[in-house]
């Protein structure tokens, strides 16, 4: 082959350009079966990728309901998804069955959420070996499958059509119309303990846990509108969206949308602040924040025809920090921009189009801030000078750094009743507390999720005689009892225990006035 190719080159050289069309000949090149659809297997899905994928075909065919089921339990372990969708005939479903059944370039309905037309196959064979497909229209039930094996073997683009597929694993999921893909030989699902049955369930449920979260996200719009809302289930269990913008939380802060009108369509960008963890439970927080916390899930969420494909990402145009994790900006494409937006086979992955970047970066500068602002405005809140703090915040040098208050009536009151002789010990060990915070453990810790460290809550017996010396103390200058209230649970320690400050500072005033 390569001699030849030589000696064509060759007379290349010698002709004259206005006789190459006669210096050329058309061979067959068509792929062989067995390396190329090996090759399918390959294009870096994950279960979780996979499956979102299989779902995708059930959206475009209008389905409403999709059911999972999973058996990992045995030696031959299977999963298929069931969708009560449109259905195909036989003619259709062998279409669907070839590889690259749609071209990307041909354009397509709004909602159609496929692209290359090999999602279902590549998915699928990057789970399995063996791909079955069982699909009902106008009553009329038509199966197919992909055996790589059988392929592999014959070295041929063989698909087996079933004639009756009654004892065909997955009939008994199939609806009155609708489609059922069933995924066998599950060779990529055993985590490398083929051998060993109970590791490799476990692994596989792992897998499937972690799906889950991913199907709820990718698909929460679909699961969340109010007229037919799509229902996700696994293993007959419902499964519920899970919405990164908090949208329906009334304390997400929302800006107006913005419309970028480009020649293949219309970009949707919308800016949300997620609320302060204080204003959310818990069970809330660590949903929208998912396993890796919301430093790592604040961003950039581009959505193609509702379905999410970046979760979480600011895609080079800024970092992800601390205090801006409460950032979220959704980003509305539609399909017909999938090559400007480099949307990849699997649909996880995408490329800003440098208009589109420029937009963003425009957006960024405006909007970024909102999100330091919630955290800094509690904290300016905490160390406010007029609020006596027990910490002071100071800046100097361009530096930031914290002391223990010499300033607040406990201190300065207990200072007051000490003998000159011990008032500079006093000092010392107040020193000592400033410069021994531990800031780099407090970094840490915040690094892993501000939410996650809280202030000692000290009971009131511990902290009485304390309130008692600062109530005393705030009282000898002629502060009137509401402010002295106000002032002393505004900060910690005082501020959880307002009910027994109030009633201290009867006590003193009545007590003064006898």
């Amino acid at each position: 082959m390569g001699f030849s190719a030589q000696v064509q080159i060759e007379r290349f050289d010698l002709m004259d350009s206005t006789d190459l069309a006669c210096n050329t000949i058309d061979i067959d090149a068509t792929p062989h079966a067995s390396s190329l659809i090996e090759g399918h297997r390959d294009f870096g899905y994950s279960l979780k990728t996979a499956l979102a994928d299989i779902i995708d075909n059930s959206i475009t065919a209008g389905a409403r309901k999709v059911d999972l089921r999973a058996y990992t339990i045995g030696d031959d372990p299977w999963i298929a998804l069931a969708d009560n969708g449109s259905g195909m005939t036989e003619s259709e479903l062998i279409e669907a069955m070839r590889l690259g059944s749609k071209n990307p370039l041909d354009r397509r309905q709004a909602d159609d959420l496929g692209r290359f037309g090999i999602g279902m196959k590549s998915a699928s064979f990057s789970q399995c070996r063996s791909l079955t497909v069982l699909t009902r229209k106008n009553g009329q039930i038509s199966c197919a499958r992909w055996d790589l094996d059988k392929v592999a073997k014959h070295n041929k683009w063989l698909v087996e059509i079933f004639k009756d597929p009654s004892n065909v694993r997955g009939y008994n999921l199939l609806p009155e119309t609708g489609t059922v893909v069933v995924w066998e030989k599950l060779d990529r699902l055993s985590g490398g303990f083929s051998d060993q049955r109970q590791k490799r369930t476990e692994f596989m449920n792992r897998e499937l846990a972690s799906a889950e979260r991913h199907l709820q996200l990718v698909f929460h719009r679909f699961m969340s509108v109010k007229r037919k809302p799509l229902r996700l289930l696994i293993n007959d269990r419902a499964l519920q969206p899970i919405d990164p913008m908090a949208s329906s939380h009334i304390a997400t802060q929302k800006d107006p949308d913005e419309i970028l009108d480009l020649s293949e369509g219309k970009v949707r960008i919308k800016c949300h602040t997620l609320p302060h963890h204080k204003r959310m439970s818990r069970e809330e927080w660590e949903q929208i924040g998912g396993p890796e916390g919301h430093v790592k899930s604040q961003g950039l969420y581009v959505y193609r025809g509702d379905r999410l494909i970046i979760a979480g990402s600011w895609l080079g145009l800024a970092r992800q920090e601390e205090l801006t994790k409460l950032c979220r900006i959704s980003v509305d494409i539609p399909n017909s921009m999938d090559s400007q937006w480099k949307i990849d086979v699997k649909k996880a992955s995408a490329q800003l189009p440098p208009v589109v970047r420029e937009r963003l970066r425009k957006v960024l500068e405006r909007f970024i801030g909102t999100s330091r602002k919630t955290y800094r405005r509690r904290g300016q809140k905490l160390v406010a000078v007029d609020r006596f703090p027990v910490w002071s915040r100071i800046q100097k040098d361009g530096s930031i750094f914290y002391k223990p208050n010499p300033e607040h009536p406990s201190i300065s009151g207990f200072l007051d009743t000490l003998p000159e002789s011990s008032r500079d010990g006093f000092h010392a060990c107040l020193k000592i507390i400033g410069s021994g915070l531990p800031l780099a453990m407090l970094h840490a810790d915040m690094h892993g999720g501000v939410e996650n460290i809280e202030t000692y809550s000290a009971e009131y017996e511990e902290i009485s005689e304390a309130a008692i010396v600062a109530v005393r103390t705030l009282i000898s200058t002629g502060m009137p009892g509401h402010d002295v209230i106000s002032i002393l649970c505004s900060t910690e320690p005082f501020m959880n225990h307002r009910q027994a400050i109030e009633s201290l500072v009867q006590q003193i005033q009545e007590g003064r006035q006898q």
